[in-house]
């Protein structure tokens, strides 16, 4: 009997989840019940499957409004009529345009706009609109599908109003449903003041709903209308008339595009066409081996009709291709041969004996997940091009929540408490004793919130590409880039059937495309580089050295600390031995205690002996210690004889992807009971089990990591034989692990000279001329767009810079922004000093801050002054670099103010094994970690006098005595420990050292 019901979909108002709202309608005897969030269908879907799983009868709709105001709300009366709805509502939202006050106007424009039926659209959809908005419209003629809603509230005006007679017929219940009690009524009030940005005793009444906008029992119903029995008559025939369908769990079949071409028999032709144009570009002569396995996916990727997944795939990544894009194709499909023939990806599952179930199996529903990275310079273009190429198409949806810090914050503002106040409540800096009332209800109503859908975002990669309609399934928005984007978020989509295409951007590909750019201007002497030519990179004794070394700051996913720490422990020096360590750094396989597991088995082959024979022969190649996500696959079928599609139950849930948690418990105990069947004993069982638990969720397939592992050898290629380049691509896109400032020093070690802005010779990215890395105007913090675009835009037309007058004479410019060139030595080729150059440019502008107006088309003689001997020192320059640009080119050792005692570098350390010393550094970065116990500790990294990396570990007992209080040069005292040949330090104490003093306020 309800027709207007909200869940916390209808965004900072409603007040509980659309579980939340079948299970007060179970409570209440309510069978039948809708669902119309405002201007919103994020939970429709998911409302629709919970809905059944509880008897009860689903109806969707929309309620429509105008910011609070109710227009009307529209009901679906089957999935055509959603659909319509979806329509309406995108229009509107898409348009950012007011609602109109009758609904068919808008529903017959959007038929005609779409060249459907009108009759049709209309008779698929009901409309009804509450009983104060009729009273309010002059009176007219109801059509077939429209409705007079009245609450439990409106009735004692029903009885004194004419429509109880004239149109007895077309009035129906609409008891909205926002709060269930008096709690619920609080916290809605509070999110409407949050949503107004208003303090909450200044909430105008229209804001909010009334209290009692809540549900009634059935029994309850009956006693309110009895008065007016034709209304819920009414009632009953319209919900009566609804059925909305969708195919889940059981019922579920693929939503996606079915077909390429224009039949399936033609798309699989199609890809066993692309298949046999590419296997030889792949496998010069490829082996019975090949041929089998090629066979075998190719037999399963027809009977499972993923046929258009794989040619949708390959038609996305032959675009890239013609645009010159780089691409990484990753993900699950990476362990597929057909994706490899075809190019999606560029890992080769022979070599790597890629576990050809954990990408596709008989008993997986969904397709496998392709991850194709572009870089971040392309992604946009190559999306435009999905959307023109593929006919239903749309963004993936995510769910923005409230955090429980935001909404502490939040909640301070609308109670109206003073910051301090808020600041201290947010961080959880308090005694609960000592609060007021006001900063209780804050947290109370806080952790109340806290996780409510706060807005709706862009996912990050997914697309859909669909059969039918976007709109069948949900309204869209249209978010700043201009895609279209449901409403719905990745979970619900896959247990509907719709499953994405992942896009993602990424910056290490552009850093590879750039430095080629790069390499090509600055050495214009070299041929074309193949950097496709993975094979010979991966043999290359020079560049493994780096991985092994630890000497791969720059190249994409193997510079972090943890990771060259790995790397050095591992001695990787080998293609498959980055596969492993790409996955063993991952939290699951790292926390399980497994990482420190293999790295004895990899270095001590002596220590293989103790692994299980079973698992061993299961993973020799990872010595028994799983390693990859394929990896509980395997375990879980061959260890504990579970059936493939058990095994696959056991990887999601592990991911929390599971469809059923009673599915995953079941197939857990199976695992458990046939193992014992087995004759294995309680303490292996569950060791394996925990091993499997505790990091299968976090871990990669092993394709995954083959493909990042590609990646990572073309970075290694060019940081090896081209640093220079290959460091200016890097900082041109946005760096990675580290900052600015220290890929800086890495090109410096690799030879680079560093050289400040220069009006003459700098762009805004970096500039590399030569061995001199020309720092990019993009780093002068105050410099605006417009001054860098105008020199850029002079210089290019006109040539270059002859004085200061001359570029006073030709770039209209303020003092302001002159002023910040010239602090950075901007000038320095006229070999003026800096002060110097300030004065005149104060003389020779407007010292108000006035700007040239225009070029002038005769140049007049400027005055020369005549000043005193005017300098400055490097100390002041490195104070004027920090402040322009946020570090100094000059060593931080070099800025020092006090003596530092016999300390030992970096490269020494292996003589200190255990002993305490004294090392020196500059901080290059650092992090806060926890330890098992959940404990703060902080891992650093530092590079010493001559530039040479050290890491340091403040463990708990010294966290938070010796803080590191920002960029600088430390004094670490502490014992040095070996890993595996990986020395570092744990603290016993550290100090920042002290400074120069800044000349200039002096």
């Amino acid at each position: 009997m309800y027709l207007n019901c909200h869940s916390y979909y209808s965004l900072r108002f409603g007040t509980f989840s659309e579980i939340e709202l079948l299970d007060l309608a179970k409570t209440n005897a309510i069978d039948t019940i809708a669902l119309t969030d405002i201007n919103n269908t994020s939970a429709c879907l998911n409302f629709v499957r919970q809905a059944k799983k509880r008897n009860i009868k689903p109806i969707i709709g929309i309620d429509f409004r105008n910011g609070t105001e109710q227009n009307f709300v529209g009901i679906a009366k089957n999935n055509a009529g959603f659909k319509a709805l979806n329509q309406f509502l995108s229009k509107h939202s898409e348009q950012k345009s007011l609602l109109p006050d009758v609904a068919t106007t808008l529903l017959v424009d959007v038929a005609t706009t779409l060249l459907v039926d009108v009759a049709t659209t209309l008779a698929n959809v009901a409309i009804i609109y509450p009983f104060e908005k009729v009273l309010q419209q002059n009176k007219r003629q109801f059509t077939d599908n429209e409705f007079i809603g009245v609450s439990i509230s409106d009735l004692r005006k029903l009885r004194f109003s004419s429509l109880k007679q004239q149109q007895q017929h077309k009035i129906v219940l609409l008891q909205q449903v926002t709060i269930r009690d008096k709690k619920d009524f609080n916290a809605h009030r509070l999110l409407r003041a949050i949503d107004n940005n208003t303090l909450l005793s200044k909430l105008e009444k229209t804001e909010e709903c009334n209290p009692s906008d809540k549900m009634l029992s059935l029994e309850e119903l009956k006693i309110a209308v009895a008065e007016f029995p034709f209304i819920l008559e009414n009632t009953k025939r319209l919900m009566d008339e609804c059925e909305i369908h969708f195919g889940f769990d059981d019922e579920r079949t693929s939503q996606n595009q079915k077909l390429y071409t224009d039949s399936f028999e033609n798309d699989c032709l199609l890809l066993e066409k692309l298949c046999k144009e590419g296997l030889l570009k792949r496998y010069a002569n490829p082996s019975p081996k090949v041929h089998a396995r090629l066979k075998t996916e190719l037999d399963t990727i027809k009977a499972l009709q993923f046929v258009s997944f794989f040619l949708i795939n390959h038609d996305i990544v032959s675009y890239a291709n013609s645009k010159g894009y780089f691409h990484v194709g990753r993900g699950s499909g990476a362990n597929s041969i057909v994706a490899y023939i075809i190019g999606i990806t560029d890992v080769d599952p022979i070599e790597l004996d890629l576990y050809f179930e954990r990408f596709i199996n008989p008993f997986r529903a969904s397709p496998p997940d392709f991850d194709i990275d572009f870089s971040w310079k392309d992604r946009d273009d190559v999306t435009a091009y999905i959307f023109k190429r593929f006919k239903h198409t749309a963004l993936l949806a995510t769910y923005s929540t409230f955090k429980y810090r935001a909404v502490v914050r939040e909640l301070g503002k609308v109670f109206g408490l003073p910051k301090e106040e808020i600041d201290k409540l947010s961080k959880h800096n308090y005694n609960i004793s000592t609060l007021d009332d006001i900063s209780k209800l804050v947290l109370k109503y806080g952790k109340l919130i806290e996780g409510f859908p706060n807005h709706l975002s862009v996912h990050s990669a997914g697309i859909l590409i669909l059969d039918q309609p976007v709109h069948y399934y949900s309204a869209t928005n249209l978010p700043p880039k201009g895609f279209s984007t449901v409403q719905f978020d990745m979970n619900i989509a896959e247990d509907v059937g719709v499953f994405k295409f992942d896009i993602l951007g990424q910056r290490g590909l552009a850093k590879i495309k750039e430095a080629l750019e790069i390499i090509a201007q600055n050495r214009p002497e070299l041929p074309p580089i193949d950097i496709t030519n993975v094979e010979a990179f991966k043999k290359d004794p020079k560049i493994n050295n780096l991985l092994k070394s630890g000497g791969a700051i720059g190249a994409y996913y193997v510079e972090s600390p943890a990771m060259r720490g790995l790397m050095q422990q591992l001695q990787t020096q080998d293609y498959l031995g980055l596969v492993a360590a790409s996955s063993i750094i991952r939290p699951g396989v790292s926390g399980s205690g497994m990482k420190e597991e293999f790295i004895k088995r990899h270095r001590n082959p002596e220590k293989r002996k103790e692994a299980h024979p079973i698992l061993y022969k299961i993973m020799p190649e990872t010595y028994g210690v799983m390693v990859y996500q394929e990896d509980v696959l395997k375990v879980a079928n061959q260890f504990a004889d579970l059936t493939l599609g058990e095994a696959d139950v056991l990887r999601r849930g592990m991911s929390g992807k599971y469809r059923s948690k009673k599915e995953f418990e079941a197939v857990e105990e199976k695992f458990i009971s046939n193992c014992r069947s087995k004759g294995y004993k309680d303490d292996l069982i569950f060791e394996v089990w925990n091993q499997i638990k505790s990091f299968a969720g976090y871990a990669f397939a092993k394709g995954h990591s083959a493909s990042y592992a590609v990646e990572s050898y073309q970075s290694l290629f060019l940081k090896c034989y081209f640093p220079l380049e290959f460091m200016t691509a890097v900082l041109n896109n946005g760096g990675g692990f580290y900052s600015a400032e220290h890929y800086f020093h890495e090109a410096r070690q690799q030879g680079a000279t560093i050289c400040l802005p220069c009006v003459n010779r700098s762009d805004h990215p970096n500039k590399l001329i030569n061995t001199s890395i020309y720092l990019g105007f993009g780093y002068l913090k105050n410099l605006e767009a417009y001054t860098i675009k105008r020199l850029l835009t002079e210089r290019q037309l006109n040539g270059l810079f002859r004085s200061l007058d001359d570029f006073i004479d030709r770039i209209v410019i303020s003092i302001e922004q002159l002023t910040i060139l010239i602090r950075i030595d901007a000038f320095r080729f006229t070999n003026k000093p800096k002060v110097e150059l300030l004065w005149q440019a104060i003389f020779k502008l407007n010292a108000k801050g006035k700007s040239t107006v225009q070029s002038k088309l005769f140049k007049t003689e400027h005055k020369q002054f005549t000043l005193p001997k005017l300098d400055n020192n490097w100390i002041e320059n490195a104070y004027d670099e920090m402040e322009l640009i946020g570090f100094p080119l000059c060593n931080y050792f070099d800025l020092v103010n006090e003596d530092m005692k016999h300390d030992v570098l970096a490269s020494q350390m292996n003589q200190f094994i255990g002993k305490t010393i004294l090392i020196y550094g500059n901080l290059v970065t650092t992090r806060f970690n926890k330890t098992a116990q959940g404990k703060l500790m902080r891992l650093s990294t530092f590079v010493d006098k001559n530039g040479d990396y050290f890491d340091a570990v403040h463990f708990t007992n010294v966290v938070d005595k010796f803080p590191i209080n920002g960029l600088g040069v430390y004094a670490c005292y502490g014992k040095i420990t070996d890993r595996f040949g990986f020395y570092s330090m744990s603290v016993v104490w550290s100090r920042r050292l002290s400074v120069v003093n800044d000349p200039r306020n002096i």
